[in-house]
């Protein structure tokens, strides 16, 4: 099995103020209360198409545990690179302290592992007679079709950023050639130089993101340019992790890093991409280097299909990640509109395999969609806050009919306070972490 249960109370046991991380990565992705799946066939269960859109944490999760579960049934994962580079520890090459090749991965496990994998761009989906377009015009037939679109960033929100603008002034939030332009920039700064990174309102992938970032480019400029200046220029007066951050800044890196928040003017407004200024409502700010963090929304395939709404996410059923809006559809991972449960690589992981089941239960039962199984769902995010420091946070969760929800005391945060010892712990686990996860989907 590609799973693993976390039995009732486990998550209490794991948090609380002293976390124990080494039985967090132990830990399942999610919880079945009350219920058991065997993944051997039902008798005359008719074998059924299951395509999946899109392969990143996600989509390869769901797609690899149907074939896993439930073999009879045609598992197709349509993706058009043949090379995954993955968000996470993708902050660490942007600072010189990995290799963009440590965060790149193929399909070849999955495709031995029983998945179709298909190496297409998907340009429309027909949800009324069950068929996507593949861009070479071929129309893929399906009994479900799971989304995994992950996000879009958004060129058309922040006046003055557009695709030009983006080779100037990079994002970086889609892990790749963006990232090493970042990192080049940083290496060509001038010394005292200033860099700026802003930040847009929620939701975004990966909350704590622009903060680790900000907290590996300023150990990045303490090596190799001590006098530059860090300037966090954010949409939001709060942000996560946020007690944590601003002790590590303030133990590590003194005045070189400036936080401002949407209280105080910050947010970012319009862009002079050539003249690298950054306007807000109050400012006017010249940069060396800028990050600028756009707003996002559901990768563009999900406007086609009519599965994202008017906020630019995709509306589920908590407990299957069924569309409200399209019929035989599911959509998971950083376009799915899950409540509490944040836009991160454990969470798509986690919901990618709870997904599974209830669309291999539902293809084999017609009650089981009235009846979906009863699922808590772990979620796990690590942070750098130096080369060789972490911190991180945990939440459980919980379907209601209408949302996922966080349940009250099932998680917890790093220690306030901690010894260095405790944070650099924290920095192994991580490690740890990232390598099970990436194991787990890609082998």
């Amino acid at each position: 099995m590609l799973f693993y249960v976390l039995r009732r109370g486990e998550a209490q046991r794991l948090s609380g103020p002293s976390l124990n991380r080494r039985r967090l990565l132990g830990a399942s992705v999610f919880a079945l209360a009350g219920c058991a799946y065997s993944p051997n066939a039902p008798q005359g269960v008719t074998p059924a198409r299951v395509v999946v859109l899109g392969g990143g944490f996600a989509g390869a999760t769901c797609a690899r545990t149907i074939a896993a579960i439930a073999p009879e049934h045609r598992v197709s994962l349509i993706e058009p690179n043949r090379t995954y580079t993955a968000c996470p520890f993708s902050n660490l090459v942007i600072a010189g302290m990995r290799d963009l090749s440590a965060q790149q991965f193929g399909y070849e496990t999955l495709a031995a592992a029983g998945v179709d994998v298909i190496h297409a761009r998907a340009l429309d989906v027909d949800s009324v007679r069950r068929f996507v377009v593949l861009e070479d015009g071929q129309r893929l037939a399906y009994d479900r079709l799971i989304m995994a679109p992950g996000i879009e960033v958004r060129l058309d929100a922040l006046p003055g950023y557009d695709a030009q603008a983006a080779g100037l002034l990079p994002h970086a939030w889609q892990a790749g050639a963006q990232t090493l332009l970042l990192a080049r920039q940083l290496s060509a700064m001038p010394q005292g130089g200033v860099v700026a990174l802003a930040v847009p309102q929620a939701p975004y992938r990966c909350p704590p993101g622009p903060y680790e970032r900000a907290s590996l480019i300023a150990a990045y400029l303490q090596q190799h340019n001590p006098t530059a200046k860090l300037l966090i220029l954010d949409s939001k007066d709060r942000f996560s992790k946020q007690p944590l951050f601003e002790q590590a800044w303030r133990r590590h890196y003194g005045a070189m890093i400036e936080w401002r928040g949407a209280s105080d003017g910050a947010a970012v407004v319009e862009i002079d991409a050539p003249a690298r200024r950054l306007l807000t409502d109050f400012d006017d700010i010249r940069v060396d280097v800028a990050n600028v963090i756009p707003p996002q929304r559901a990768g563009a395939i999900a406007r086609r299909a009519g599965v994202a709404d008017a906020s630019g996410w995709c509306p589920i059923e908590p407990a299957t990640f069924a569309s409200r809006l399209q019929d035989h559809v599911h959509v998971i991972g950083d376009a799915a509109i899950a409540n509490a449960m944040p836009k991160s690589a454990f969470a798509a992981n986690a919901q990618a395999r709870l997904c599974a089941l209830q669309v291999v239960r539902d293809l084999s039962d017609s009650n089981s969609a009235e009846q979906p199984l009863s699922a808590k769902l772990l979620n796990t995010c690590y942070s750098f806050v130096k080369r060789d420091e972490a911190i991180s946070v945990a939440g459980v969760y919980r379907p209601t009919p209408t949302a996922w929800q966080e349940i009250d005391g099932a998680g917890g945060f790093s220690p306030i306070d901690a010894p260095d010892a405790v944070r650099r712990a924290e920095a192994r686990y991580a490690v740890g972490w990232f390598d099970h996860l990436t194991r787990s989907v890609f082998g």
